[in-house]
């Protein structure tokens, strides 16, 4: 027998635990188009995981200090 070809693809339960969510939640956001990118093999759902590191990395928000917006008028 040939060796065993290991598959690129998760399945939307490893997929989910790879984003840290609940597998509904990852379902209801490719129901709604707004998850990560996916593939359909027959009716089977997959994701790649460079798909997912690109999801997740667009999701990137930065908490960097605020800076003050000026209001025009200067007190000094």
């Amino acid at each position: 027998m040939g060796e065993a070809i290991e598959c690129p693809f998760l399945t939307a339960e490893e997929a989910a635990v790879f984003l840290g969510l609940q597998k509904r939640t990852l379902d209801n956001m490719r129901w709604k188009g707004t998850g990560p990118r996916y593939r359909k093999h027959g009716t089977r759902v997959f994701y790649h995981p460079d798909d997912l590191t690109f999801y997740s990395n667009s999701r990137d928000c930065h908490s960097g200090p605020k800076i003050p917006e000026k209001s025009g008028r200067d007190f000094g």
